[in-house]
C-alpha cells in the first residue's frame, strides 16, 4: 500500500499545458526503445514523461514497470521536443531520461582481459578516441556486442556522453557489453599491451596495412579516431598495426561507425573460419 502511495506521489499530473523538453544526449524517445530501456537498465532511468489519454498495452506495461523501479512518472497533456532536429523525432508520446550507462572501473577490464587471455579465448576491445557523436558511439555499441567484442573502451573527455542518444542508437546493446571510460587514453593502451593485447589502429593513410591482409585472430584493441581528425597521435603511437579498409568510388573515408562495423565483423569473420579449421 505504502508502494502505490508512493507512485501516486511521484506521478505528475498534467495540467492541459503542453509539456516542452529540450533535446540531449540524455534524452531516450519512444515506446519500444524506453520499454527496453526499462527491461534491460532500469537503474539508469531516473524519469518518465508520457502524454496522457493514449491508449496502448506497451504503454502501460512502461507505467507498470516505471512504477514497480521506484521511477518517477510524469502524464502531461501533450509533449513537443524542441532542439535541431526535434520535428524529426518521432516520440510516441513517451520520452524518457537517462543517465550515463554503468561504467566498468579500467583496472577490472584490464583484470578480465588478461583473465581471458590466459584462457586462449582472445578477448576484443573497441576502443573510442574522442567521438563527438553519440550516434555513432550508440552503433559501435551497437555492431560491437553482434559482432561478439567483450569490452567498449572511450575517452572520458572531449568525448559525447554515452546518455540517452547513444542508447538509442545501441538498441539495448549497452546492458550487454561491459563500457569503461578512462581519462589517458594512450596510458590504458600501453597498460593492456603488458596483458597481452595487440593494438589495431583504424586509418585511411597509404601506410597501413589492408583489413583483409591482416590476422586479427588475436587479443585485440581497435582504435577508431574522431569523425573529423581521426586517431591522435599519441594514442597512434601506441598501435602495433596500422589497418585501412580497402575502398571504391569517389570517396575516401567512412563514417566511424560504418569503418569500426566492418573492423569488427572481418574480426568475427576471421574468428569464426579459425574455430571450423581446428
Amino acid at each position: 500500500m505504502k508502494r502505490n502511495t508512493d507512485n501516486k506521489k511521484r506521478d505528475q499530473q498534467g495540467k492541459g499545458n503542453e509539456r516542452k523538453i529540450r533535446m540531449s544526449d540524455d534524452l531516450l524517445w519512444g515506446i519500444h526503445p524506453v520499454f527496453e530501456a526499462l527491461e534491460q537498465e532500469a537503474d539508469r532511468i531516473t524519469e518518465v514523461t508520457l502524454v496522457k489519454d493514449r491508449k496502448g498495452g506497451k504503454r502501460e506495461e512502461i507505467i507498470e514497470k516505471a512504477r514497480a523501479a521506484g521511477i518517477k512518472v510524469n502524464f502531461v497533456a501533450a509533449l513537443r521536443l524542441l532542439g535541431e532536429n526535434a520535428s524529426q523525432v518521432r516520440h510516441q508520446g513517451v520520452v524518457a531520461k537517462m543517465s550515463q550507462a554503468n561504467l566498468m572501473p579500467f583496472d577490472d577490464l584490464l583484470e578480465n582481459f588478461e583473465t581471458l587471455v590466459k584462457e586462449g579465448k582472445n578477448p576484443r576491445v573497441i576502443v573510442l578516441d574522442t567521438l563527438q557523436d553519440p550516434h555513432n558511439i550508440g552503433a559501435i555499441i551497437r555492431s560491437a556486442h553482434a559482432s561478439g567484442f567483450d569490452f567498449v573502451l572511450a575517452t572520458r573527455e572531449r568525448s559525447a556522453p554515452i546518455g540517452g542518444t547513444a542508447a538509442k542508437s545501441a538498441a539495448g546493446a549497452m546492458s550487454h557489453i561491459d563500457i569503461c571510460q578512462v581519462t589517458n587514453l594512450a596510458q590504458a593502451l600501453q597498460s593492456l599491451k603488458t596483458v597481452g593485447a595487440w593494438i589495431f589502429g583504424a586509418i585511411k593513410d597509404a601506410e597501413a596495412q589492408s583489413l583483409y591482409e591482416s590476422d586479427l585472430v588475436l587479443p585485440a584493441c581497435v582504435v577508431v579516431g574522431s569523425e573529423g581528425s581521426g586517431i591522435r597521435p599519441l594514442v597512434r603511437k601506441q598501435c602495433d598495426v596500422l589497418l585501412s579498409i580497402p575502398m571504391e568510388g569517389q570517396l575516401d573515408s567512412l563514417n566511424s561507425s560504418v569503418a569500426a562495423g566492418v573492423i569488427m565483423f572481418e574480426m568475427l569473420r576471421q574468428r569464426q573460419l579459425a574455430c571450423l579449421a581446428v
